[in-house]
């Protein structure tokens, strides 16, 4: 038996990085899976490759009517929905604040933030009155510490965190459940592209995100799409029945501050300095 069994999910940017590798690990146990997103090719391939499990939908976020239907083709091809994991989601404009333009603020606010609005909203009448549900909304460590991304980027995160936390206590007196993932450094070829690579360069270059992104955090190694895969089933999932207005941070303990190896060394060197023996 998988841990989704029988469960139907609706996955926004679901056809590469964190959303591929989620799509995977659902199906994998047992849910149904509608694949929304933009990446035509990658989605119709993932459909193909993973059977009538999965069903695509071309689905650009900033379009509510994309996103309604969407919600409705989970409704009607799989007849119900469990789980909407607001996943979609770009670096978007990235400046000096004072040289920011409106055009690319107004897309990036769009796609990160209003984008998991309107799945909310489409997705909460139907979970409300099957009596039961999850939403999952992706955040980042960027929401919660500054310097981990750009300026509005990391405004838009803080605000899906709060966002999250303020739906939980209205959806969570219908039985639907609301909550968050904060990723730190995960490697993924939109993440390269988000650095200024072209797509074939982005996945060219992931070998040296690797390498990059291993030293970011206590734990050695960089952050997988399948970390967050993973963070999101037991979200997903009776496991966390009793979690609700949560966001949970999968980040190799970036976000915990500086690294014990490298403040000893800080200390060690203000002893030199002071004339302290070690």
């Amino acid at each position: 038996m998988g841990a989704l069994d029988g469960k139907v999910t609706v996955i926004t940017g679901g056809a590469s990085g964190i959303g591929a590798a989620t799509t995977r690990l659902f199906v994998k146990e047992g849910s149904r899976v509608v694949v929304a997103d933009i990446l035509d090719d990658n989605g119709q391939k993932m459909a193909r490759d993973l059977g009538e499990s999965v069903v695509y939908v071309h689905t650009d976020v900033t379009n509510e009517n994309d996103i309604q239907a969407a919600i409705a083709t989970a409704v009607e091809h799989f007849g119900r929905l469990d789980c909407l994991f607001n996943n979609a989601g770009v670096g978007g404009v990235d400046s000096a604040i004072g040289e920011t333009d409106t055009v690319k603020l107004d897309a990036t606010i769009s796609l990160l933030f209003r984008a998991v609005v309107l799945g909310m909203k489409h997705a909460a009448p139907i979970m409300k009155a099957q009596g039961s549900g999850n939403i999952i909304n992706t955040g980042s460590v960027a929401g919660l510490r500054t310097g981990f991304g750009p300026h509005v980027y990391s405004a838009m995160k803080a605000a899906v965190i709060h966002l999250t936390h303020s739906v939980a206590m209205e959806l969570g007196e219908s039985g639907v459940r609301v909550n968050a993932i904060c990723p730190g450094g995960i490697v993924t070829p939109i993440f390269g592209r988000s650095l200024g690579l072209l797509p074939i360069q982005a996945e060219e270059r992931l070998p040296v995100l690797h390498e990059i992104f291993a030293q970011m955090q206590p734990i050695k190694r960089a952050g997988q799409p399948e970390d967050i895969a993973a963070a999101a089933l037991w979200l997903a999932s009776d496991a966390s029945s009793f979690v609700n207005g949560h966001a949970l941070v999968v980040d190799g303990g970036v976000t915990g501050g500086m690294g014990w190896s490298q403040a000893q060394m800080m200390f060690d060197n203000m002893r030199s300095i002071l004339g302290v023996e070690s």
